[in-house]
């Protein structure tokens, strides 16, 4: 800590006060003393000197954003910035303005106490939504949170978010004789809802990756898929890992390509018009199949019951992760994303 005063350019006296406070915060000030004696400017700048380490930095309040008016820019700076996928940035925005605006929305950001956030799950508990859907909520609130942060937004995390606990549910799938007698019922349908079918079941692809699958992704010879992309509402991006995959194609599956092949478009699933089909539709063939074949529907079950039929005939669980192209480290016996 030291006062020095020099000669002002202008006349009169220049105080610099440099102070290092006990929590270790720096500070320094140059101003021109309001009196006109060196010692009067020494005992002036004294002074100033004991009023600051007395009472502290009398700094401005930063101006903070209530929440909604911070969400456009979260939404801009963060996930379109960070080029997340259509999918994840229109969740976001779903749940900023279905459960987070609405509830939290006139809040200053370092006004969401802890309380709030408890009373956020009680209200979206009250409204019945699922203990997973809560946690994407919360996940949601927490990243915009720490993005004010490291934006400069706000000093420090105004609340602590604690997820719900989540029972661990068991993935549902086909056993070997419910799968061939879907496979069945597709094929007695048409031929595309039988190939759907296999693409779910025998090549475990996800929704929107059957959907993206192009004719170039088949190589009929190597009995070989190469999945590389993902439609989501018409939006083709990476698949769900962020990296293609090659799955070995089975019998039964390279001869449903092969009856199936066309001209009408580059992509292997498609309308008659060869346009690009909707999710909707797909789950519609699958739905159709399920129900002549009296079992449960679903397309993502088909994918599950790719991963449960390699696990049951005695795969490695690396082998199973890297054909369905899990992002998980060690996949639980039967559960895929």
């Amino acid at each position: 800590m030291s006062v020095n005063v020099t000669p002002f350019r202008n006349g009169g006296w220049e105080v610099d006060i440099r102070i290092r406070f006990p929590y270790g915060k720096r500070h320094r000030e140059r101003v021109k003393a309001p009196v006109t004696s060196k010692s009067g400017a020494q005992r002036w700048g004294e002074d100033r000197e004991s009023h600051l380490l007395k009472h502290g930095l009398e700094l401005p309040k930063k101006e903070v954003p209530t929440l909604e008016q911070f969400q456009q820019r979260f939404i801009d700076g963060y996930a379109k910035a960070n080029r997340q996928k259509p999918s994840g940035i229109a969740a976001k925005e779903t749940i900023l303005r279905v459960h987070l605006v609405p509830e939290l929305g006139s809040c200053r950001l370092d006004e969401i106490t802890n309380e709030r956030v408890q009373r956020l799950k009680l209200e979206l508990g009250q409204k019945k939504r699922a203990a997973k859907t809560i946690n994407n909520v919360l996940t949601v609130l927490n990243v915009l949170l720490r993005t004010a942060i490291e934006w400069g937004v706000i000093d420090a995390m105004p609340c602590r978010v604690r997820v719900l606990p989540t029972p661990k549910s068991e993935a549902r799938f086909h056993d070997f004789d419910a799968y061939a007698g879907l496979i069945d019922a597709a094929g007695a349908l048409d031929s595309t809802t039988q190939l759907v079918v296999l693409l779910g079941g025998d090549a475990g692809l996800r929704c929107g990756e059957i959907m993206a699958l192009e004719w170039r992704d088949v190589d009929l010879a190597k009995r070989q898929l190469c999945v590389a992309r993902s439609d989501w509402k018409g939006h083709v991006t990476a698949t769900k890992s962020g990296r293609l995959r090659y799955v070995p194609m089975t019998i039964r599956l390279a001869e449903a390509l092969r009856r199936h092949r066309h001209l009408k478009s580059a992509r292997v699933v498609c309308g008659d018009d060869g346009g690009a089909l909707t999710q909707k539709i797909v789950q519609c063939f699958v739905a159709r199949a399920a129900r002549r074949a009296e079992v449960r529907a679903g397309v993502h079950m088909l994918r599950h019951t790719f991963c449960s039929h390699l696990a049951m005939r005695g795969a490695p669980a690396r082998a199973i992760q890297e054909l369905a192209g899990l992002r998980i480290s060690r996949p639980r016996s039967g559960i895929c994303t």
